[in-house]
This record gives C-alpha cells, structure tokens and sequence, in this order.
C-alpha cells in the first residue's frame, strides 16, 4: 500500500507540476459554474433548490476532460522510456496502475471539492434533498472513476497521447451515448440489454439520490475491466522485455 501511495503522489505532483491541475479545475469550475448558475436550465429557472442543473453539465464536462487527465499517464512514460524504468523497481504492475489510478481519482476528488460552495449556496435558498446531492456527487465518482480506467487501458496500448484521448473518447462514448440512443430505438430485450449498459442510465438513477446494487456493480464492472485491460497489456510488455 506504501508503494502505491508513493506512486499515487508522484503522479499527483506532476499534474500540479504541468498546470495540467489548474487548467482543469478552472476549466471545470467555469463550465459547471456558467451552466448551473447563469445559463441554460440554471437553477433560478428551475426554480428549485436543486443541483441538477450541476450533475447535468458535469456529466458531459467531465466525460471530456477524464480523457484529457488520463492520455499521459503511461502513453508519455512509454515515449520517454521511464515506463522500462519503471518496471525495474520493487513494484508489481499492479501497483503502478493502482497508483496512477488513485492520482487521476484524488485530482477529479479535489475539483469536486472545490463546487461545495454551490451546494451550501442552494441550501441556503431553500430546502435541499441532501440525499439527492450526496448520491449525485458518488455518481459523478463512480462515473469518473470508470472514465478513468478506460483512459488508463487506451493510455497503455500506445505512446501517441492524442491517440490514447481520441480512444478514451471513442470507447467513452459507447457507454455515454450510444448505448442508451440504439436502447430508446429498439425494443425486446436487446433494447433492455443496451439500456443496462448505458452509463447514462446508471448514473441518472444515483443522481436522482436513488441507490442501487445494481448500479453500483456496473460501475465497479466497467472500473475492474479497464484496470485488468492495463495490466494485461503492461504484463504483456513487460514479459517481451
């Protein structure tokens, strides 16, 4: 565990150490600020004190920038050659992943931090289902942390970090989208089937502040599959060296 706290803080500092950190939490604050306050279905035209209007802009925001946090993570240590070096310490593969995995996870904790203001703010407006805000942030981590086991898995496959993006979208997109449109089109239980594999779907059941087995499982699905995508292929790598 020591090792992968070491690995986990290393990662995290070089997010700072880029701006890649500030850049996305300034990104993040403008988008979901603008949207939940100002324009579109704002909370004062809602006209509830409600934060659907935030969980609704942030789950596309960071369906966008996940990928954008997690094309480096091993797509630049295999350009530079440190991923090599990086197989020759004491840790396993596991551990590696763990740790880069735990790094992008505490960097979307801290941005979501940093919106609590706006749930203090809507509480002091009127009455809020605090449930419904718990759930809807615990989606947004659920859903964030499976963006970024897929970006993880695209990031280990090559070492052209626009190519490790442009897959994480690609996959991402499948489970965000797609999945649930084919389901709204079709019928029987192939449209049933597309339904439960929307992610969409899943995290619109938490946001609403319900809680599921069910939901909670598919994400932890789709988060175990993407991590064991990485370490097969780094297992892969490392065996051919």
């Amino acid at each position: 565990m020591n090792k992968i706290w070491i690995i986990t803080k290393r990662e995290l500092r070089s997010f700072f150490d880029s701006l890649m950190a500030y850049v996305m939490i300034v990104l993040f604050l403008g988008f979901s600020g603008f949207f939940t306050w100002i324009f579109g279905s704002d909370i004062f035209l809602v006209g509830q004190a409600s934060l659907q209007s935030f969980f609704g802009i942030s789950f596309w925001t960071l369906f966008f920038f996940i990928p954008a946090i997690t094309m480096g993570l091993l797509a630049e240590e295999q350009k530079s050659g440190t991923i090599e070096l990086l197989m020759t310490k004491p840790v396993s593969d596991w551990q590696i992943i763990a740790g880069k995995f735990m790094a992008a996870l505490l960097l979307i904790c801290i941005t979501l931090a940093l919106t609590l203001p706006y749930y203090f703010t809507v509480a002091n407006i009127g009455k809020v289902d605090h449930s419904a805000v718990l759930m809807g942030y615990l989606g947004l981590l659920f859903m964030s942390a499976s963006y970024i086991s897929i970006g993880l898995f695209t990031s280990s496959i090559t070492s052209n970090q626009i190519v490790a993006f442009l897959a994480a979208l690609f996959i991402g997109i499948f489970f965000h989208l797609i999945f649930g449109l084919v389901s709204m089109s079709s019928g029987g239980w192939f449209a049933s089937l597309l339904g439960n594999l929307s992610l969409a779907t899943h995290y619109e059941s938490m946001a609403r502040g319900v809680i599921d087995s069910k939901d909670i499982l598919y994400f932890l699905s789709i988060i175990f599959a993407g991590l064991l995508g990485t370490e097969l292929v780094l297992s892969r790598r490392h065996a051919s060296n």
